[in-house]
């Protein structure tokens, strides 16, 4: 995905709010080789391009003063209630250098799995984005999970799904196995009903014991 910048000369408060006021964004780009440099970006063009998932989670095409560069989005304030982007700011980032991005999940199938389409279960998202570690060339926009086999009762962690090729999660120390994406439980109505047909069946014994007894008098 690609995006256009230019060059910024003037910081401050009083400059970026110049800056907005004329449908300008004030942004950085840091890292890599290079020193930090200001730029400011199109504020509607901006603005369009955070509404698509991709902006978020994929290395960027940064066009500035007529070349182009690799980067990532790594932090976006937009004001708390007006539909105006504040500041943005980007890291440079190397071909041969692994980064940390986080990224979506994206499930699909659940409608076709046992779970739900005869028992009637719900799916309980627990996470919906990873973070990953790769190098550029590596990361995906999303890492896409089939739910079509999920049955009744099922946990799912990271452990059950295969990660593409090159990408490996950031744990930081924990296991693979204890990081849960998703539960299939049953509707609160389901499990009250079923809950309740358990209990008639295991008192069913209970009552028929003292027949039995009287039985042998």
């Amino acid at each position: 995905m690609k995006f256009v910048a230019f060059e910024r000369t003037k910081q401050g408060t009083g400059a970026s709010r110049r800056l907005r006021n004329a449908g300008k964004v004030p942004g950085i780009v840091y890292g890599g080789e290079g020193e930090p440099q200001l730029i400011e970006l199109d504020h509607n063009a901006l603005w369009q391009a955070i509404k698509k998932e991709a902006f978020h989670s994929s290395v960027l095409d940064m066009e500035l003063a007529g070349k182009t560069s690799k980067v990532l989005l790594r932090d976006l304030q937009v004001h708390p209630f007006k539909q105006l982007v504040l500041h943005v700011d980007f890291q440079r980032v190397s071909a041969k250098q692994k980064i940390h991005v986080k990224i979506p999940l994206h499930f699909s199938g659940a409608e076709e799995s046992s779970a739900v389409k005869l028992d009637k279960a719900l799916v309980n998202h627990i996470i919906n984005e990873l973070e990953v570690s790769c190098l550029p060339a590596d990361l995906p926009e999303a890492i896409n999970i089939d739910l079509s086999k999920l049955e009744k009762g099922a946990t799912m962690t990271l452990a059950d799904i295969q990660l593409p090729k090159g990408v490996e999660a950031v744990l930081h120390g924990h296991d693979a196995a204890d990081l849960v994406l998703l539960t299939v439980v049953m509707p609160a109505g389901e499990a009250s009903a079923a809950n309740e047909a358990a209990a008639a069946e295991g008192d069913a014994p209970a009552a028929a014991a003292p027949a039995a007894e009287d039985d042998k008098k």
